[in-house]
């Protein structure tokens, strides 16, 4: 995928098919040890050891309507040719966390991306799932939590006036993480 956001909100996607309740995203960008670091939590159903060892084969795959599952083989590659990689630990029953790092300053590295628009995209789509936001660049950092958005909202988050604002708000919060650039 061209930028990271669509490998997250790929991720988020098989967390919500393994009927997860509560997601975490985090990420880490510090330039002092070049790294790019993208941590996905959930409390889903989990992957028993069998899946977990296959998971990386792009002809497994849990879904039905589909022979193949090339999501997080393409992302192993992507990663490892950025000197990085990709971590999963997963417990049947307790749920799965994913974690990808980049080599940040590596020319292959991709963008983040719109991650602005992949929160908001689940929480148009799952307003029932309780999703937790973490963005630290450089030892700053910014957080929210659907939880959060709820008690600022008076009104549903899922409108499309407030998601946009929503939106709005994740990117301004991104920006001045980057320091304003």
């Amino acid at each position: 995928m061209e930028e990271l956001s669509l490998n997250i909100l790929d991720i988020i996607e098989n967390s919500l098919k393994a009927n997860a309740k509560n997601i975490e995203v985090n990420i880490i960008e510090d330039d002092n040890k070049d790294l790019l670091l993208i941590e996905i939590k959930d409390d889903g159903v989990g992957m028993d050891e069998d899946l977990l060892k296959r998971v990386f084969d792009p002809f497994t795959t849990t879904s039905a309507n589909k022979k193949v599952g090339l999501g997080l083989p393409l992302l192993k590659l992507e990663a490892e040719s950025c000197d990085g990689g990709i971590f999963i630990e997963s417990e049947k029953g307790k749920g799965t966390t994913v974690k990808i790092c980049f080599r940040k300053s590596h020319v292959d590295t991709p963008p983040l991306g719109d991650i602005a628009s992949t929160i908001v995209s689940v929480l148009a789509t799952h307003p029932e799932v309780n999703l937790h936001y973490r963005h630290e660049v450089n030892q700053k950092v910014f957080e929210i939590s659907t939880e959060d958005l709820r008690k600022i909202c008076s009104e549903t988050i899922c409108t499309p006036l407030v998601l946009n604002g929503i939106r709005g708000f994740l990117n301004e919060q991104i920006k001045d993480l980057h320091g304003g650039a």
